[in-house]
């Protein structure tokens, strides 16, 4: 197939694309790059060295002889561009990460909210409509979040999209409905991908545009067999307050001896994925693709659950770190549990890669490899999401005042 991978520069977009060539398909990287941009505006790097895009595609038809191509365009600001590029390369499937995909930087003003609003909404709706104006018959793969959700419990399992209902109508009479699951977004960013819900659902069933939207966890890790190919391959790993994931950020903290940050009483359970399994599950979901006229397909793409706190409690017996417990910058519950079903990835043959030694000793061992890049100001997570909250932000975890554990 011939796969455009917008934001193929990305922290999932880059192991995407590669793993896609691998297999054999025609891939086209479209991007503008604002992922480094906001790293400049935050004055943070990714812990692992990167090279410019140009180069890592280089780089890999170096190693395996498939040419990954780059093309630089603004999805959210550049519609008639983007309507032209589809029009002239006419992909089979598009794979869309381009969004920005932090919600901590969702939060850290009224300029980041707009920023995000603008950027993910204009680049879903710009996409969707270039892609019915061109006629073009591509399967539209959409990364979108877990978070859509919320993290209420009501002791029942999250279903993969969809939720049966029953009403009872002016008769008195009980009728079966089926509803998209209600979103309970906790951020700017999740409300991004709770409106692109609503925009798949229109355009599937006005235009017949064949769309599937994984509902992601959080990923972890740092390699895919991809990446591994060679040290420029390597992919972007984040560890500042605004982009470094939970788990990633406790192997980063253990690595350079550092307190591992828990806010609030660290009871949020969350979803997790490994990196590896993430590409994978792309995969599957382009190979699973939906008919003209179908609803949209939804997946839930993660393989396990766990609370902050236990996460935590974990790498510190695996590394000897400690534990600081910190007040929650995020408006959300201070306990709550998370129920998933995620069937229909199972059924089409993931078989998910679980928490394990090895694979958080990897994480640790490329962590310390590149210490010396890590500017330990920008490790706490200092973004909050109200102005009473900001008043409690920690911005130093090792102080010696606060609560923590060995």
């Amino acid at each position: 197939m011939k796969i455009a991978v917008l934001g193929g520069d990305g922290f999932c977009g880059w192991p995407t694309s590669l793993h896609l060539s691998s297999l054999g398909h025609e891939v086209h990287i479209v991007d503008n790059l604002s992922r480094r941009w906001i790293d400049t505006e935050l004055g943070v790097q990714s812990l692992t060295p990167m090279d410019s895009i140009q180069e890592r595609c280089r780089i890999w038809k170096q190693e395996t002889g498939n040419e990954i191509r780059f093309h630089l365009l603004d999805l959210a600001k550049e519609y008639e561009l983007v309507r032209k590029w589809l029009a002239d390369h006419r992909p089979d499937a598009i794979i869309h990460f381009a969004e920005q995909r932090a919600a901590p930087y969702s939060m850290k003003s009224d300029r980041h909210k707009v920023y995000t609003v603008n950027n993910n909404v204009n680049a879903t709706h710009n996409l969707l409509t270039a892609m019915v104006e061109t006629g073009i018959d591509a399967h539209l793969v959409h990364l979108g979040t877990m978070g859509v959700y919320g993290y209420s419990s009501v002791g029942a399992a999250i279903p993969e999209g969809y939720l049966d209902v029953e009403i009872e109508n002016l008769e008195g009479e009980k009728k079966g409905l089926e509803i998209l699951y209600p979103t309970r977004p906790g951020s700017v960013y999740h409300m991004t991908k709770s409106l692109d819900q609503i925009l798949f659902q229109f355009y599937a069933q006005n235009d017949g545009l064949r769309i599937t939207d994984l509902h992601q966890g959080i990923v972890w890790g740092t390699h895919t067999d991809q990446t591994r190919r060679h040290p420029q391959l390597i992919n972007r790993f984040d560890y500042d307050g605004d982009y470094g994931t939970v788990l990633n950020r406790f192997l980063i903290q253990a690595a350079i001896d550092y307190p591992l940050t828990v806010h609030g009483t660290g009871g949020q359970t969350r979803a997790f994925i490994h990196l590896q399994d993430s590409v994978r599950c792309i995969e599957l979901a382009l190979n699973d693709a939906p008919k003209s006229g179908d609803r949209v397909k939804i997946f839930n793409q993660m393989t396990e659950t766990h609370r902050v706190r236990d996460l935590a409690e974990l790498i510190a017996r695996l590394t000897g770190a400690r534990v600081a417990y910190l007040p929650n910058p995020r408006k959300e519950a201070a306990e709550n549990d998370l129920i998933v079903r995620n069937d229909q990835f199972l059924c089409l043959g993931l078989n998910p890669t679980t928490l394990e030694a090895g694979l958080l000793s990897e994480v640790v061992e490329v962590a310390r490899k590149f210490a010396h890049r890590i500017d330990r100001k920008h490790v706490p997570a200092v973004s909050a999401w109200t102005k009473d909250l900001a008043k409690r932000v920690v911005t130093d975890p090792e102080a010696p005042h606060l609560k923590s554990v060995s």
